[in-house]
């Protein structure tokens, strides 16, 4: 698929260079398409050539007097086919811009009661122990515990640059189905939770702002402050701390009260309304990109439930791409990041395969 997808650009690459050289003004637009086209088909001929080597060596490794001398080379040939697909894929892809950023992850629950509230405390710890375990800087910034148990809201900041890349799948409905500690008759239930997913747009450590952070307007953002409120209501402090923001244009509301400073409270809030915006600009932006190549491909990554967990079969899957891990407790207790990884391996390579069909498809749609 990825082999396919290479030469339709390699064949665009030699139309372009046609257009180009028969034209009788010179077209800016078309000679950077072309410069980009050719790094393309430059990374194409080198994967034809190993994987030409690769064909010949494998033939000599199925006959036992040339088996001994091919191996070695045969070894490095493969390794060298795999970082070259690797390259071209890079190539190929559209690149995510946000991969090299730390991550916010703002949980709710949905369905399900206190149940769901207590998964959704799950989640939050599962993701907190996971980044501990990688050694990545982690810290609530925003919770709204549930008197009875679990948590109502929460926005978990993961401080590490390229967090964003293995966090960025996890946004979407997770579902759980388990007998809830407080059922005495042992019947199963069913509960959700939902996740967004976001890159946190800050300083970088010389200062410079992200290209990507926003200044506002005056008019843009409208500021609420108001005397923050505990569980039932109550004040929790007698100074106007909580801060809340409307963002006018998108109508897009954050509200901070964790902190006692007003000013802090207002930092945080900020952070959070420019993190979401970034993440909504980038999927319009998708949204355009593919638009512009043909009407939208349905693909699975849609799905409202994107994973349920099963206490009953210890079972976790992925609908998204049909990964079942039968892991359960080291995946959400953290306790083996590697165990997580897995899913992540297992989204990143289903994402990237269903993006090159959705490619192959929509230039063959508009040929």
């Amino acid at each position: 698929m990825l082999r396919e997808r290479a030469e339709q650009l390699s064949a665009e690459h030699e139309k372009l260079a046609k257009q180009l050289s028969s034209a009788e003004e010179y077209d800016q637009e078309k000679a950077t398409k072309l410069s980009k086209l050719g790094g393309i088909v430059t990374e194409l001929e080198e994967y034809k050539n190993a994987e030409s080597e690769y064909e010949e060596l494998q033939t000599m490794m199925n006959d036992p007097q040339l088996k001994e001398e091919a191996e070695e080379e045969f070894i490095s040939t493969k390794e060298k086919l795999e970082k070259l697909a690797l390259d071209l894929q890079g190539k190929i892809l559209p690149s995510n811009p946000f991969l090299d950023k730390a991550t916010l992850l703002e949980m709710r629950p949905g369905v399900g009661g206190s149940e769901a509230m207590i998964f959704t405390q799950d989640l939050m710890e599962m993701y907190q122990n996971y980044a501990s375990k990688k050694r990545w800087p982690n810290q609530v910034i925003s919770i709204t515990h549930n008197p009875a148990g679990g948590i109502t809201e929460a926005i978990l900041s993961i401080d590490y640059p390229g967090s964003y890349e293995r966090m960025q799948f996890e946004g979407g409905v997770h579902r759980v189905q388990r007998v809830p500690a407080t059922e005495s008759k042992g019947r199963v239930h069913t509960s959700t939770a939902a996740v967004v997913v976001l890159p946190q747009m800050t300083e970088d450590s010389s200062g410079n702002t992200d290209e990507a952070e926003r200044s506002f307007a005056p008019s843009e953002v409208r500021v609420d402050v108001m005397r923050a409120r505990g569980a039932g209501g109550q004040h929790v402090n007698t100074t106007d701390s909580a801060v809340r923001l409307t963002h006018i244009p998108t109508g897009i509301v954050v509200a901070m009260q964790d902190e006692r400073s007003q000013h802090k409270n207002k930092a945080k809030a900020f952070m959070v309304l420019r993190a979401r915006l970034a993440e909504l600009e980038r999927v319009q932006k998708v949204a355009e990109e593919k638009s512009k190549r043909t009407a939208q491909v349905t693909t699975t990554l849609r799905s409202d439930k994107i994973r349920t967990y099963n206490y009953v079969q210890n079972r976790i899957t992925d609908h998204r791409c049909g990964f079942t891990s039968y892991h359960l407790e080291e995946v959400v207790s953290g306790s083996e990041p590697s165990r997580f990884d897995e899913i992540v391996d297992e989204m990143d390579k289903f994402t990237k395969t269903e993006t090159i069909k959705e490619l192959i498809e929509s230039a063959g749609a508009s040929e």
